[in-house]
């Protein structure tokens, strides 16, 4: 290639408070438009900042789990430009003094490992919403305003949309392991917004950068970077100028698009603000807060490995979400079977989950339900298909799996005298399979153990069918 990307990433997530960062009102999602709003975070006039205690803890948390330098002190400050969603006219940030600085995350991709810088973090107050009507006119929603957001933002470490895409899910991870953020990309919890601009391989100087705004899904950062990369190669080769801009993914069109010409940080006059003092982390609290740490992805999917016998392969899909994590350890403590745990949970737990659109938490299958279905199958009280139809009717009601199975008649046919009648008739039946079995054509077996299985409603115990058939068949 002629040309490499550069790419620097920020991330607004949005912390679990209660309540906003400056005022009393529920950060609650989907409520009705302006029903959680107050004269402070609509910026009325007389109106004072009161700092949420709990959102500084939860940036100090994350500067923990990302090796950040905590600054002993701290600044808020007032970024100063008009927008209909932003009442006050200013929003309040921090810029000199942000919280946190010089941290990284190490991410795989491309089979290598890659360890990103995290330039700064620090703590903001989101704006609101603009939504925009069929008729042409637009409304504005002041839920959103006011409610904390953790910014992060790397240096310009990033060489492809796959490290992008790496990094975001392994952030993401942390954050949600940590308990700071959910995360939830279709719910605005995070966002992405990538700085991207591309030189030739070699060159020590950064191109001009463009900035694309609020991704919310790792396919539009995927999809999005290459996209803008490409575009940039080509304007370059065709003798163009990048322009430093503010550019937007159009899903329609799979294209980026111009939004606005990108502001540089003099535009903002940032100033301190006057209403809030500086913001002091003593060491005390800091190493109260490191003792809390709770085990990150990482380091669990290594003690995966080594406690539990996982591949690798399994134990990076297992604690990529702490909630399914946790579910598998849960499991894996009721049953002696780590591997066959873990299959379960990434074939037919995380397969419907995906086709329901849930979230484990919204799962009604609980652990324990999962491994008594795993010990029925073991002692051959069901088959392992009938397992799979269980499991599904377990995820749609939330019913144990001895109660579907009683229900519903499911119980594996293991009487060998049963069984033996059932293959006499089959092998009666059909005359051609049984003699090629006998010339030799073990293939043959197949269709007569489905004939079995078939004549018994699919309850005969597949094993023990096999075995007689091949009794019968070789002793004749």
């Amino acid at each position: 290639m002629k040309y490499e990307p550069v790419i620097g990433i920020e991330v607004h997530a949005q912390l679990k408070t209660g309540s906003k960062l400056f005022c009393g009102c529920s950060t609650g999602f989907a409520a009705a438009p302006n029903h959680h709003v107050c004269p402070v975070c609509l910026g009325l006039p007389g109106t004072l900042p009161v700092l949420n205690r709990k959102a500084i803890e939860y940036v100090v948390r994350t500067c923990i789990a990302l090796e950040c330098e905590v600054s002993p002190a701290s600044r808020f400050a007032r970024k100063n430009y008009y927008y209909p969603d932003l009442p006050k006219a200013y929003q309040i940030s921090q810029y000199e003094l942000p919280i946190g600085r010089n941290g990284k995350l190490t991410v795989r991709a491309g089979g290598k490992e890659k360890t990103i810088r995290i330039h700064r973090i620090h703590l903001e107050e989101d704006a609101g919403k603009l939504v925009h009507d069929a008729s042409g006119g637009s409304c504005v929603d002041y839920n959103r305003t006011g409610i904390p957001l953790m910014e992060i933002v790397t240096e310009a470490d990033v060489r492809s949309s796959e490290e992008a895409v790496a990094y975001l899910t392994s952030l993401r991870s942390i954050l949600q392991y940590i308990g700071v953020c959910g995360a939830n990309m279709e719910k605005g919890e995070m966002r992405c917004e990538p700085n991207i601009s591309v030189r030739p391989v070699g060159a020590e100087e950064f191109g001009t950068k463009t900035e694309m705004k609020n991704l919310n899904s790792f396919r539009a950062v995927r999809l999005g970077v290459d996209f803008e990369i490409e575009r940039q190669i080509d304007a370059i080769e065709n003798g163009e100028r990048i322009v430093q801009e503010t550019r937007r993914w159009d899903e329609a069109t799979q294209t980026t698009q111009t939004m606005r010409s990108k502001e540089r940080a003099h535009d903002y006059r940032y100033f301190p603000d006057p209403d809030l003092v500086p913001v002091e982390v003593s060491e005390s609290v800091l190493e109260r807060l490191r003792a809390k740490a709770p085990e990150l992805p990482e380091p669990r999917r290594v003690r995966f490995i080594s406690q539990y016998g996982l591949p690798e392969y399994d134990a990076e899909v297992l604690t990529g979400s702490k909630a399914i994590a946790d579910f598998f350890e849960r499991a894996a403590s009721l049953h002696n079977d780590p591997k066959a745990v873990s299959n379960w949970i990434m074939t037919e737990l995380m397969g419907c989950l995906n086709e329901s659109g849930k979230t484990i938490d919204e799962c009604a299958v609980t652990a324990e339900d999962l491994t008594a279905l795993l010990g029925l199958m073991g002692k051959g009280v069901i088959s392992a298909r009938m397992g799979k139809d269980i499991f599904k009717d377990m995820f749609a009601t939330g019913r144990p799996p001895a109660e579907i199975i009683k229900d519903k008649g499911l119980e594996q046919l293991n009487d060998e005298t049963a069984i033996s009648d059932a293959v006499e008739k089959v092998i009666a039946d059909n005359p051609g399979p049984a003699a090629d079995f006998r010339a030799g054509k073990k293939q043959a077996a197949g269709f007569l153990v489905g004939q079995v299985m078939r004549r018994t409603g699919g309850k005969a115990n597949p094993k023990i069918v096999g075995r007689i058939i091949e009794e019968k068949l070789l002793s004749e």
